[in-house]
């Protein structure tokens, strides 16, 4: 039995003081995308998304809504996970920071910083924003509030637990300098390497002044400050303090998926948390843009959310996930529009994949007694078959969804222009009718399997209406992909448009 290499992605845990919205589906489609790809590929994907469920945000915000924080979340929770089911999302796990396998996780993960001398105890004072459950200095506020959030921040004083931050500079700067691709885009890895020259400052781990979330160990007075709670979740998901055999087959992480916003806690505060513990830090992080609305970034707080879960009951969920995937490419701001949303629906959706489907299936209906030719081996869409393999597999290597689209898409446009330079519909029922007919369903076929990561429902109807058995999900690349799979012989059904054009 081949042992097929482990490919471990993650998604950040969200928030359950508010129901899911399109930053949050943003993140968590591109990554079910890329995870969808490795699968293609052949590899043993493990892919985890969840919640964070501790800290005084969601104790506030249970106590606002006349609840204990443990119903709260539990009245949260689920509805991340039903979106992400909606949503078409193949998460392999789904993460509450409320179990007890995290719990118990956590605590293996502070006391062996704690027994490192890493975690010491010390007396903060200073600013703190509730909603970003982040620390500030003078210098890092606008205007005198939150530059996240926009809102004041709190005067902090009290005894905490602190991690001693100061003392991994030399550490993570060498990491990186070893690791030069951990990062993309690789402007963010700038961007971490010149916060860490910097000098970096320890960091709060613990708070007394509330009491929803995770004793420390050695402590329990103090509870486990968000951000050391939340982190955590990538490795106790996968076995870290519970299943040893888990833990070595999966760890370390392969992408962290994660918004610019959450660089600084991902990309810095936790490779030196587990460097302390003892564990290897992540293989990579793939570092997104914000999917803006109206120029700000969606939030509970500035009031313009956007439920995704009403837009895929408008256009469907593969066209929802299609927009998300290739509007923006990923790592810079997008800004979301409905206009935006109709306009790639029609131009990609149904004037490219659902007019070429229609066309091809309607002249084998015609010309061919509804069944489809073969392939020519020497046809001259091969060429751009190839051509869209090899850019479609570099563009997912490099977490760039929307041009790994725009290559898949490439032979989509090709065949099109085939089919109007050779007009089978004009041509009477023969040998040139089949080679131009067995080119076009052999360039569906690849094109079902390269665009399945991102339009799964879609890719599974292609590949059924041009006669193919099984799932499309289940081929294995780069062998499915090769010129000349189509076996021909076999019924072309048109059915009814995948993708109906939309007005705005």
């Amino acid at each position: 039995m081949v042992d097929n290499r482990a490919f471990y992605a993650t998604t950040p845990i969200y928030y359950v003081n508010a129901k899911p919205h399109l930053g949050h589906a943003y993140t968590t489609i591109i990554g079910d995308a890329l995870c969808r790809w490795h699968r293609l590929l052949g590899d043993d994907v493990h892919f985890l998304t969840g919640t964070d469920e501790h800290g005084l945000k969601i104790q506030q915000a249970a106590d606002a809504a006349g609840l204990a924080p443990q119903a709260f979340a539990d009245s949260i929770a689920p509805l991340f996970a039903e979106a992400w089911t909606r949503l078409d999302i193949s998460n392999d796990d789904f993460i509450r920071t409320t179990e007890t396998r995290h719990r118990v996780g956590v605590q293996k993960l502070l006391q062996a910083c704690y027994d490192n001398g890493d975690i010491e105890l010390d007396t903060y004072r200073g600013l703190y924003c509730v909603a970003y459950e982040a620390y500030f200095t003078d210098d890092d506020l606008v205007d005198g509030n939150c530059p996240i959030h926009k809102r004041p921040v709190e005067h902090v004083e009290e005894e905490n637990y602190f991690f001693r931050l100061s003392r991994y500079g030399d550490r993570l700067l060498q990491w990186y300098a070893d690791h030069p691709g951990a990062i993309v885009p690789d402007h963010r890895m700038n961007e971490v390497i010149g916060f860490i020259k910097q000098g970096l400052l320890d960091f709060s781990i613990s708070r007394t002044s509330f009491s929803w979330g995770i004793p420390l160990p050695w402590d329990d007075r103090h509870i486990t400050y968000v951000w050391f709670d939340a982190l955590a979740n990538y490795v106790t998901a996968v076995g870290y303090g519970t299943d040893d055999d888990m833990f070595a087959r999966r760890w370390p992480v392969d992408f962290h998926m994660i918004g610019k916003d959450i660089i600084r806690f991902h990309c810095v505060y936790w490779p030196a948390m587990l460097m302390s513990a003892g564990i290897e830090p992540p293989k990579g992080w793939a570092v997104g843009g914000w999917l803006l609305v109206g120029g700000e970034k969606m939030s509970k707080t500035t009031g313009n959310v956007v439920n995704p879960l009403d837009l895929i009951d408008d256009i469907g969920v593969d066209g929802f996930r299609y927009y998300v995937l290739a509007e923006t490419p990923y790592g810079a701001d997008g800004d979301f529009t409905y206009e935006g949303l109709i306009g790639r629906y029609n131009s990609d959706l149904a004037n490219n994949l659902g007019n070429l489907l229609s066309r091809v299936a309607t002249v084998v209906g015609k010309k061919c007694d509804g069944v489809g030719p073969r392939p020519r081996p020497d046809s001259p869409l091969a060429s751009a078959a190839i051509e869209a393999l090899e850019e479609t597999t570099a563009r997912w290597g490099d977490v760039q969804p929307s041009r790994a689209l725009e290559a898949t898409w490439q032979l989509i446009r090709a065949t099109n222009a085939y089919l109007e330079n050779n007009e089978p519909w004009k041509a009477e029922p023969g040998p040139l009718v089949d080679a131009v007919m067995g080119d076009a369903l052999e360039a569906l076929r690849i094109v079902a399997i390269l665009a399945s990561p991102a339009v799964p429902t879609t890719a599974q109807a292609v590949w059924e209406r041009i006669g193919l058995d099984g799932l499309v999900a289940d081929q294995r690349l780069p062998h499915a992909a090769a010129w000349g799979g189509y076996p021909g012989g076999v019924a072309v059904t048109k059915g009814e448009p995948l993708f109906p054009r939309r007005q705005v």
